[in-house]
């Protein structure tokens, strides 16, 4: 039987994919490429990963309101990631979420960042507000 999580779902839709995680918060604008959804911040754990199709995992955002913009324009890119989910969003990412129409999760029963692991392929349902793991092969 799968794992499931439930959460709050913050913007509704359905996404599945491969899990990219990173255990450190992060800016759009500054430390993603904003046409090809690649990390590029120096020193990142993720620098010259994209995140581009993937269900991102991440405690949460920082930096400036123009993160919000920068989400949306990755969506109309096509290098947005699938699905965001977070140990506690903030309003720069909700608002990038909702401008993108990208399904976000966050405040699960469990800490994602110790139970998912990069390369799990996952669904993220924000209408039921439930993340399944489906398979940890990584």
């Amino acid at each position: 039987m799968a794992d499931v999580y439930r959460g709050r779902a913050l913007v509704k839709g359905f996404a599945a994919g491969e899990v990219l995680i990173s255990k450190e918060p992060i800016s759009f604008f500054g430390d993603v490429d904003p046409d090809s959804g690649v990390i590029v911040k120096k020193g990142h754990e993720l620098r010259g990963l994209s995140l581009s199709g993937k269900i991102f995992v991440f405690p949460y955002g920082i930096g400036s309101t123009v993160g919000s913009y920068i989400i949306y324009r990755l969506s109309k890119k096509g290098a947005a990631p699938s699905a965001i989910v977070n140990v506690q969003s903030e309003p720069i990412i909700v608002a990038g979420c909702v401008l993108a129409k990208i399904p976000l999760m966050d405040r699960l029963e469990v800490n994602p960042l110790e139970v998912l692991r990069s390369g799990y392929l996952v669904e993220v349902n924000c209408f039921k507000g439930e993340l399944r793991v489906l398979s940890k092969k990584a």
